[in-house]
């Protein structure tokens, strides 16, 4: 049977999250978890898959992963438990023998920036800029060959303590979009950059403009949504807040 697992991680704790020989990341220490509680047998049969590859010091509370295996989801559940410090499997799901979690409806990023003398409807003003479908070429790496065009469905600002959280929602993103997004913001914010000038280098994809990239700790996979609800753990939500907490009081150091 086909298994899907939604976790939570501290990516300051990992060199990463795609495995690399010798180094420790989110993947890699799955997959020695997976393999060493008899899981899954080789990853390659098991069909392991990713929904989000996340940047080096980039957190998640809400990634998933999807893998073959033998046992009952109850079993993988039990085996999985509190077992792998920094990172909190809490959800589980029974799925199709095609599912691959990369393809998902909608995708939600956090980025946590430290409050200065912002003025919040500023934020809001100039995070509208990036809302709708764009040509993101000036503010995402592309990769040879990935479609550069993407649709933000929304951007929404908060405040939470010492920061501005700005959540982004989108079914997918670039590498490194919300970031070289958040330095354009923070540019605006400190009198580097009008408006104007984000909207026509947004506009103006063809000639090359590079704003930066933000850093990556304060930024956060909060949630993948898909067209099923899954299994929880009895008091995930706890559990998944204290995770949180731990995450963001590391950025507050």
């Amino acid at each position: 049977m086909r298994i899907a697992l939604k976790f939570a991680y501290n990516g300051m704790e990992f060199q990463g999250y795609v495995r690399q020989p010798k180094l420790k990341t989110v993947e890699g220490e799955i997959l020695n978890l997976l393999t060493k509680k008899d899981i899954i047998e080789e990853v390659k049969e098991s069909k392991f898959r990713s929904a989000s590859r996340t940047d080096k010091g980039v957190s998640a509370l809400g990634n998933v992963i999807a893998f073959n295996t033998l046992l009952t989801k109850k079993i993988v559940f039990q085996k999985l438990k509190n077992k792998k410090e920094g990172i909190l499997f809490y959800g589980i799901k029974n799925v199709e023998p095609d599912f691959y979690p990369r393809y998902a409806k909608l995708r939600v990023y956090s980025f946590y920036l430290k409050k200065q003398d912002f003025d919040i409807y500023k934020i809001i003003d100039v995070s509208s800029v990036f809302i709708g479908e764009h040509n993101f070429s000036n503010f995402a790496r592309i990769e040879p060959g990935k479609n550069p065009i993407r649709k933000i469905e929304n951007i929404v600002i908060a405040e939470q303590g010492n920061f501005f959280v700005i959540d982004f929602y989108a079914q997918t993103f670039l590498w490194h979009q919300i970031r070289r997004i958040i330095s354009s913001i923070e540019k605006f914010l400190n009198k580097k950059l009008t408006k104007e000038e984000i909207e026509n280098t947004l506009k103006n994809f063809g000639k090359k403009v590079d704003y930066g990239l933000a850093p990556a700790e304060p930024l956060i996979l909060k949630d993948i949504i898909y067209d099923f609800e899954f299994d929880y753990e009895k008091n995930y939500s706890k559990k998944l807040d204290e995770f949180k907490k731990k995450i963001i009081l590391s950025l507050k150091n």
